[in-house]
């Protein structure tokens, strides 16, 4: 997992002996790679003898993790759908590796410690197109958004990533769509144009879904171009 690894990385970089492929931050991190989140290669991370390995409940499949707990390998699994989760999760993690309150945790938690005061928007926020997938009820990204003023349409939809055609999409009633670059990179030129005379913001996929030292920096990124 991305954040997990970066977490681990900025905090006890002597601990970490591998990562996924897609755990791109820090820059130039040297670990062991041992393939995707959805399907990484098992032999490999028994190979590497961990201790912990680190998972996600989201990104990660169940099948992976009782594998490894199988073979004696202890995971860890988060699964924050709120800020606050994610910052107590992240701490009860780092407290179990030896690390307590960094000082990027610091950061996060004051950065975030202001409510949002201003006009409210309502947005539509998808993550994936053909299909079209948004951004539905009880997520991390949803609540960050809410946290500055953007409420997500879809907040009580039934699934967590509803697939509504376009046509219901723009029919919504959103006054901004927002446009992460991951996991779908969507550009200036991919996206927008889906949503005629609906103002748009792109925003950095790492700081509206990643929970880790990007949140120390996520709300001022997001605010200048939400």
């Amino acid at each position: 997992m991305p954040s997990l690894t970066e977490a681990v990385a900025r905090t006890v970089p002597d601990l970490l002996v591998g990562a996924t492929d897609w755990c791109v931050e820090p820059a130039g991190l040297d670990v062991l790679r041992v393939g995707g989140t959805k399907f990484p290669d098992l032999e490999k991370v028994r190979a590497a003898r961990p201790d912990l390995v680190l998972a996600n409940a989201e990104e990660n499949r169940r099948a992976d993790v009782k594998a490894l707990r199988a073979a004696g390998i202890p995971v860890w699994v988060t699964y924050p759908r709120t800020l606050d989760a994610a910052l107590t999760s992240l701490e009860r993690m780092l407290a179990a590796l030896g690390a307590r309150d960094p000082g990027w945790l610091r950061a996060a938690r004051d950065a975030w410690s202001e409510p949002f005061t201003g006009v409210r928007r309502r947005a539509l926020i998808p993550v994936w197109r053909r299909p079209w997938v948004v951004l539905g009820a009880d997520t991390f990204a949803g609540d960050l958004l809410a946290r500055l003023g953007v409420d997500n349409v879809y907040a009580t939809a039934p699934e967590r990533y509803p697939r509504p055609p376009l046509a219901e999409l723009r029919a919504a009633g959103a006054d901004l769509v927002v446009l992460p670059d991951e996991p779908y990179a969507f550009t200036a030129g991919d996206g927008p144009e889906a949503f005629p005379g609906l103002p748009y913001a792109l925003v950095s996929g790492r700081h509206l879904t990643w929970y880790g030292p990007s949140l120390a920096e996520a709300r001022e990124r997001l605010e200048a171009v939400l």
